[in-house]
């Protein structure tokens, strides 16, 4: 206030203030305390969203501890993430993530986060040395859901999705594919079980697939069970990968005769621009399919990323789409499209795991964290760490720094624009 002000008048104010300070804390209090269900979340831009599993070694078997996952909650809630996509609760990563997230609400009470669980379900002889069966599903998907729905009951107040079957039904899968009509029974016992109220009411089911899956691509999934499991569901999560696309389906991505005069970093920022249009005509393929066969729901997306480091396919050799330049552009340009048009967005994802392609430290299902295993923020995040966003944060006692050690001419070294189509 200004100090002509009378003095009395500023009283006034001054006691409008405190309350009008008290009030807001009041209701920032009721706002923290409300129970929000996924119809409020998915969709909404204020709920970013991202895939997440806290695996440093290269195995499964070292599961992180409650504290490591404390750890990457809290680096993931500086970066305003409130909901994490989970696999499967086969191992203790799930349960554990939950019970984490649990006592930081409790030592917290403006922390924030909720949790898509993943249910994993494959079929006879998955992963095994025998040939895979995918005309029956396994034993163990019966264990897997009954843990899944003891995990929701266990914590309603975090898990708001429960999504059976990751890429379970897409042909291409196959270790472990199973037919659709696997996938709708377990979809319909679980709302089955939401109706006669042995699970949260606001709980939104789905199973989370690529686009081929829901109906966006070969007709082959063009089936009565496919479209059976799309009115079964609460929302369609489907996965979009232009980075795979950028070696199998390379006609976007490839520069064209009219930009070969451009520089490499204009090709490659043109390159990107594809890619993101790519991800939406295969969001809108979905979206055409599903209004074809008479569904009107919600279509969000399951998974999409970019790795950061590849050699192979996609590497130097390959389609040139590997690096941390690409990636930050594919990011940012996603979350503008996606946060613009109500669609969450689970990107995938938010720590490089090295258990993925063990035997290939290059590999790049390895390098598609927005971190590095040891915590290093690529350059997608640079900005934040300048920010101060992740100051005092660690992630097994190393602090957020920059890769390249922040040195964008470095970085810039590695980047290639896309091979030619001409």
């Amino acid at each position: 206030m200004k100090k002509s002000h009378l003095h009395l008048l500023s009283i006034g104010i001054a006691a409008w203030a405190a309350f009008s300070c008290n009030e807001k804390s009041t209701e920032d209090q009721s706002t923290n305390s409300k129970e929000v269900t996924a119809k409020e979340i998915l969709g909404n831009p204020e709920y970013q969203a991202i895939s997440y599993e806290g695996y440093r070694a290269k195995s499964r078997e070292i599961q992180p501890s409650i504290a490591q996952l404390k750890e990457d909650l809290k680096i993931l809630s500086a970066m305003n993430i409130k909901v994490l996509r989970t696999y499967n609760v086969q191992f203790a990563h799930a349960s554990n993530l939950l019970k984490a997230i649990s006592e930081l609400k409790s030592e917290d009470k403006s922390f924030e986060m909720y949790v898509m669980l993943g249910a994993w379900i494959d079929c006879q002889n998955a992963w095994t040395d025998l040939e895979p069966n995918h005309e029956v599903e396994s034993e163990q998907n019966a264990g897997e859901i009954d843990r899944a729905v003891a995990l929701v009951n266990q914590y309603p107040d975090i898990v708001k999705v429960l999504a059976v079957g990751n890429e379970a039904m897409v042909k291409w899968a196959t270790s472990y594919f199973v037919q659709p009509a696997v996938i709708l029974k377990w979809v319909n016992h679980l709302q089955s079980l939401k109706k006669e109220g042995k699970l949260p009411k606001g709980l939104w089911i789905t199973s989370s697939d690529d686009f081929a899956s829901w109906g966006g691509g070969d007709p082959l999934y063009h089936t009565e069970d496919h479209a059976k499991l799309a009115k079964a569901v609460d929302y369609i999560s489907m996965h979009t990968y232009p980075y795979h696309n950028s070696h199998y389906n390379p006609n976007f991505w490839r520069v064209p005769i009219e930009e070969s005069k451009w520089s490499e970093i204009e090709k490659v920022d043109a390159a990107m621009i594809r890619a993101v249009d790519f991800a939406k005509s295969q969001y809108d393929s979905v979206k055409n399919y599903m209004k074809s066969i008479g569904v009107n729901k919600p279509i969000h997306i399951g998974e999409t990323g970019w790795a950061s480091v590849s050699d192979g396919l996609y590497g130097p050799e390959g389609s040139h789409a590997t690096d941390e330049y690409k990636q930050a552009r594919y990011y940012q340009l996603m979350r503008e499209w996606t946060n613009e048009a109500g669609i969450s967005c689970f990107y995938f994802e938010g720590f490089n795991e090295p258990w993925k392609d063990a035997n290939n430290p290059i590999g790049s299902e390895n390098h598609f964290g927005l971190f590095t295993e040891t915590g290093q923020a690529k350059y997608v995040l640079w900005d934040l760490v300048d920010q101060g966003v992740f100051k005092d944060l660690t992630r097994d006692g190393n602090p957020i720094t920059k890769t390249f050690d922040g040195n964008k001419e470095s970085m810039l070294k590695t980047v290639l624009a896309p091979p030619a189509n001409y």
